[in-house]
């Protein structure tokens, strides 16, 4: 849930004739129904200058959390903008933000549409939060604080807590520069080596015969492509000479966010962060050109087909057969054949069932045309990328696909046991299905071993099933 508001704004109204009032709320409900909308969320009503909105509803995603951070930010930036167009405006605006569960009515012509803990909380945290800040609450705060830089606030007192909330600031977005943390995983790699080895022997392929090769990593949400992918990045981390490695999203909302991923991967090569000025980052693009081709043409002309993807120009032209995107297909991949000339290079594109027919159109450019340079571009996604491109990977000699099933039953009790640091039954009743021999296995509660203590003495055997369940009860 997100609630924003202006500040003071009711005492500046007061003051003001209605028609002016007006005046300058449509612009900025405009604006902030925009930056809403483009995040994913909904808008879900107008309270004069305050304004709720909710993630995750009527569709939820994933990553509802961030998006709602990432819009309170954005909303911070337009009233900036805003205020650009017209000295006296100088509006100032609070936004709080908070995770949890709510019921959302079907029909949204109901009075109330979202209904929850979670809407007041967002409420009062938007009440309490600094001027011209983003606050949000726990619950959001421990999903997204490997995303954003938080400043962490005291705790506040609001209406309808009895404790304090614990609240955090957020600052803005971390800047990706490509590299994937290398933290040790909490779990051994299970069930998946021989994938695993498919994706080294694919590197090595590459290498050996210094040329192009794409590999999918495709399965359902939360089947281990991202682990899979992580682990090959340690495989190469490990490697005696260097590898350069970059690695971008491909978004499921907004405008203009074609060849997200691509941009993603540029500024972090270049090295360009997102507080850079345009001629910082000019620069920056200038020196990565300059160090892969020495001809002043090509630099040039790299330069101005670049630059849009790392927002220095305009958009980049997606329409399918124009000359501008065929020019522009050109020099990105030459950039990157400049790039793996100088050293073996790894591109991880995540998600690429959020990719549009442009992006992937732009990886069939790179299979049919990248060749003499030692490339391997991995992307990652759910079945779902084969609803808009059924033949994937499958056309093309240089195409990996490696298709992940979920774990065996074997291979998930070994997971929930390193989880958890021990086994979560015995050997024999995991490995005995429900109601096997006719009943479900009972289990009594003084089988169970004692948080802290030593295991209790056995208790009675009950005369009948019935007695069993209301003397001890079922255990969860």
């Amino acid at each position: 849930m997100l609630f924003c508001d202006l500040a003071g704004f009711t005492a500046r109204s007061d003051r003001a004739d209605p028609e002016d009032v007006r005046a300058v709320l449509r612009p900025y409900h405009a604006r902030l129904r925009h930056e809403i909308e483009w995040f994913g969320g909904t808008l879900d009503k107008f309270i004069g200058d305050g304004v709720m909105a909710v993630f995750g509803a009527p569709v939820a995603h994933e990553d509802d959390p961030e998006r709602a951070v990432r819009c309170g930010l954005a909303i911070q930036q337009a009233v900036a903008g805003l205020n650009q167009t017209q000295a006296d405006l100088a509006l100032r605006v609070r936004v709080g933000i908070t995770t949890g569960e709510a019921v959302i009515a079907a029909d949204r012509h109901e009075s109330e549409t979202v209904v929850g803990d979670v809407v007041n909380t967002a409420s009062r945290l938007e009440g309490v939060a600094p001027v011209g800040g983003v606050l949000v609450g726990e619950p959001t705060f421990r999903v997204t604080q490997g995303v954003f830089d938080y400043q962490p606030l005291a705790p506040v007192r609001v209406k309808g807590k009895v404790e304090p909330l614990p609240v955090w600031r957020a600052i803005s977005s971390r800047s990706r520069l490509g590299v994937v943390s290398d933290h040790t995983p909490a779990t051994p790699l299970l069930g998946r080596a021989a994938e695993l080895e498919q994706l080294q022997a694919t590197f090595a392929r590459m290498r050996e015969e210094v040329s192009f090769q794409l590999v999918t990593v495709v399965g359902e949400p939360g089947v281990g492509k991202s682990r899979l992918v992580r682990e090959l990045h340690r495989f190469v981390d490990r490697q005696p000479d260097l590898i350069t490695w970059r690695q971008g999203h491909c978004l499921p909302y907004g405008e203009g966010i074609s060849f997200w991923a691509l941009g993603e991967i540029l500024k972090a090569h270049v090295g360009i962060l997102e507080f850079d000025p345009p001629s910082a980052a000019a620069a920056k693009l200038a020196d990565a050109v300059t160090a892969v081709t020495d001809e002043p043409a090509e630099q040039q002309w790299l330069e101005a087909r670049l630059a849009p993807l790392v927002g220095l120009a305009g958009a980049v032209g997606a329409r399918r057969g124009t000359p501008e995107r065929e020019e522009a297909f050109t020099a990105w991949r030459r950039f990157l054949e400049a790039v793996a000339a100088k050293r073996p290079l790894v591109v991880v594109l995540e998600d690429l069932h959020w990719a549009d027919d442009a992006m992937l159109a732009f990886i069939k450019h790179l299979v049919d045309n990248a060749s003499g340079v030692p490339m391997m571009v991995v992307g990652t996604a759910r079945l779902e990328l084969y609803d808009q491109a059924p033949n994937w990977g499958s056309l093309e000699e240089r195409a990996t696909t490696i298709r992940l099933a979920p774990l065996s039953d074997a291979d998930t009790a070994r997971l929930l046991g390193s989880l958890l640091g021990r086994a979560v039954l015995a050997a024999e009743l995991q490995a005995t299905p429900p109601g096997a021999g006719g009943r479900e296995p009972t289990v009594c509660r003084a089988d169970l071993p004692r948080a802290g203590g030593a295991r209790p003495a056995p208790a009675r055997r009950p005369h009948t099933a019935r007695k069993t369940r209301r003397t001890y009860g079922p255990v969860p």
